[in-house]
């Protein structure tokens, strides 16, 4: 066993918070039974309490150890997507504390597919509570790097996993009258799982008392002023003069620079939800004064990308960013 997976295991086992790798985002992970230790994940991260966390288990066969009264669809879906990017929202059992839900009588529960959390989670006799590893609201980690800038001075140990595969945060998927319900888009695309289950309904955002992580109106922002783009070429023309960066999804014509970003150069949708929050947290660090980003495709996992461009927006935005670019122009 890897020395790095046995410190890490011994720290959690000793009440710390951890950062972990997932394939989605790098994880703040504690021992999900322990309230101090899940309490300290909720300081670390300046995260608000009335926000629920996920739990992550080692295999389906744990999934009764955590949740009850779990419908036939949920254990299609978790035997069909686990170990993946799948949430699951169930009636949560006693054993898990009510900080882990913000008071809410369920439970998000995922299987991780990340070897080297697997590989950790062999070593405990608990499931590990964990939210991604960065200040709340701000980009999700995607590589050691950004853990270690927002939170290094702050948790005892990183786990290194490189850089992760998916890029995004996982789906997650809730049971309202033992229907599922789509509380969060994610890695896994709503076609993906109606695809296996059938037509599912989608629950809209949340401003306050969350059902599931990922559903507050302002979530995965950059520090830099942010927008979206229905026009990328258009107003790439119209800032080359300015400090604005760019994030392109698509083939376009335009002088390549250090303003701007392209996050495939194939227009998979794939390839851009894994370079996504690394070029979000690249340009943020770039000292511009706004950051344009190209509005995806909606299809797919395109869907699930706009959700996280929409949500790092600006509140008070100009859908076609005009007048925004009519501000950094004046």
């Amino acid at each position: 066993m890897d020395l790095e997976i046995l410190k890490a295991a011994a720290l959690l086992q000793q009440g710390k918070v951890v950062a972990i790798p997932t394939e989605t985002v790098y994880g703040l992970a504690a021992n999900a039974f322990d309230e101090n230790a899940v309490s300290q994940i909720f300081e670390i991260k300046q995260r608000p309490r009335f926000n629920p966390l996920i739990i992550h288990i080692k295999s389906v066969d744990d999934l009764q150890k955590v949740a009850t009264k779990i419908p036939a669809k949920a254990m299609i879906l978790a035997r069909h997507f686990w170990p993946g990017a799948l949430t699951l929202v169930l009636p949560k059992k006693d054993i898990v504390p009510n900080s882990v839900t913000a008071g809410k009588n369920t439970v998000g529960v995922r299987v991780p597919s990340h070897p080297v959390t697997l590989k950790l989670l062999e070593q405990l006799d608990f499931p590990l509570a964990a939210p991604s590893a960065n200040l709340f609201g701000y980009i999700s980690p995607t590589c050691v790097a950004h853990v270690q800038k927002q939170l290094g001075d702050k948790i005892p140990y990183i786990l290194e996993g490189g850089n992760c595969e998916k890029g995004i945060e996982s789906t997650i998927i809730g049971f309202e009258n033992n229907e599922p319900m789509l509380y969060r888009v994610g890695a896994i695309s709503k076609e993906e799982i109606e695809n296996l289950i059938g037509k599912i309904k989608q629950k809209t955002r949340a401003t306050a008392t969350p059902d599931a992580p990922g559903m507050l109106t302002k979530h995965y922002s950059p520090s830099t002023k942010f927008i979206v783009s229905n026009n990328i070429s258009a107003d790439i023309e119209k800032c080359k003069n300015q400090a604005v960066g760019f994030l392109v999804f698509s083939n376009i014509n335009y002088e390549k620079s250090q303003k701007i970003i392209q996050l495939t150069i194939t227009e998979n949708l794939n390839e851009a939800a894994q370079n996504l929050y690394a070029a979000m947290h690249h340009l943020d660090a770039a000292g511009f004064d706004l950051i344009i980003a190209e509005k995806f495709p909606e299809k797919g996992v395109g869907i699930s990308l706009n959700d996280r461009l929409y949500r790092a927006q600006e509140e008070n935005f100009d859908p076609e960013t005009q007048n925004e670019i009519r501000k950094i122009n004046s």
